[in-house]
């Protein structure tokens, strides 16, 4: 997904003289090394310092360029929160902060370098727009996009080999609209993020099937699309990998009861609790209890 970041950057480039990129001690060597070639100008690195980084996009956009801040995501939203804050969402200014390696992506790392409450936070910000694609292709897609804003964005990606998932994908992306990448009866998964990749295997596994929905933009949440999937199936699954206060599984959750409807609902998350078991993704992941094969028994009715 971060090269996806790359690309999409590079060829806005192309067209556009206001794109620049703000990072944070990240380097451009490999991704974004097409991009450095071809803007030597057009690239800022701040160092160890996100508050700077956050501080100087605020400035270029005041001067009407469209900045593009990127580094890893506990280190992009967490520690210039203030700067966030004020400097962008308080003056409502067109800057994209990317978040690399979000959720459990730097498992190894441990709870420092883990981003599990960043969507409750962003969303919380008031002019904020929060997206959380789940492959390549809508990154990509959420890239050009955020050409549309005048606000400020918070992006949300994985690391690097996710699958694409929304290739045959009979809805298009359209930015802060819930989009349905699986067809399905019975039972609908809706999650964003990489992790939606564990749902689309199990369901193809799973006799029942399931449809599958991407979230993408999880502020402005699309809340028309969330009544209707709550009203056209009996059983919702939500998926995130993000805590529960303040994730897309409680919104649902709200909603329904809201609407009273009698659809079933089954969230999997993250715990409310720093983690300290250290491994891959998969291993973090599957110490909470999210799996493929939680999911198919899920999707079954277990």
């Amino acid at each position: 997904m971060r090269d996806a970041v790359a690309r999409a950057i590079t060829e806005a480039a192309r067209g556009r003289s206001d794109v620049i990129l703000v990072v944070a001690d990240i380097s451009p060597a490999a991704a974004l090394k097409t991009f450095l070639d071809e803007n030597p100008t057009r690239i800022v690195d701040v160092g160890v310092s996100e508050q700077a980084m956050i501080g100087m996009a605020a400035g270029l956009a005041i001067t009407g360029l469209r900045p593009f801040c990127y580094t890893i995501a506990p280190f992009s939203l967490y520690r210039p929160l203030e700067q966030i804050r004020v400097d962008l969402a308080y003056q409502d200014l067109p800057v994209v902060v990317v978040g690399v390696g979000a959720g459990l992506s730097y498992s190894a790392l441990g709870a420092t370098h883990h981003t599990a409450e960043d969507v409750a936070i962003a969303s919380a910000i008031p002019n904020m727009t929060v997206v959380a694609p789940c492959d390549p292709d809508e990154t990509e897609a959420a890239m050009i996009s955020s050409f549309q804003l005048s606000g400020p964005m918070y992006l949300r990606i994985g690391k690097s080999g996710e699958p694409t998932l929304t290739g045959d994908a009979r809805e298009p992306f359209v930015l802060g609209r819930i989009r349905k990448i699986r067809e399905g009866q019975g039972t609908a998964i809706i999650g964003y993020g990489p992790v939606l990749a564990m749902a689309c295997t199990a369901a193809e596994e799973s006799e029942n099937g399931a449809a599958i929905y991407s979230a993408h933009t999880l502020k402005p949440l699309d809340l028309d699309r969330v009544d209707s999937i709550l009203a056209d199936y009996a059983h919702v699954v939500v998926l995130e990998e993000h805590v529960e206060q303040g994730g897309l599984g409680m919104q649902i959750r709200a909603r329904a009861q809201l609407s009273k409807a009698a659809t079933q609902i089954t969230t999997f998350c993250l715990p409310d609790e720093f983690l300290h078991e250290y491994g891959s993704k998969d291993d973090l992941l599957q110490t909470v209890g999210i799996t493929q094969d939680t999911l198919a028994l899920a999707i079954r009715g277990v």
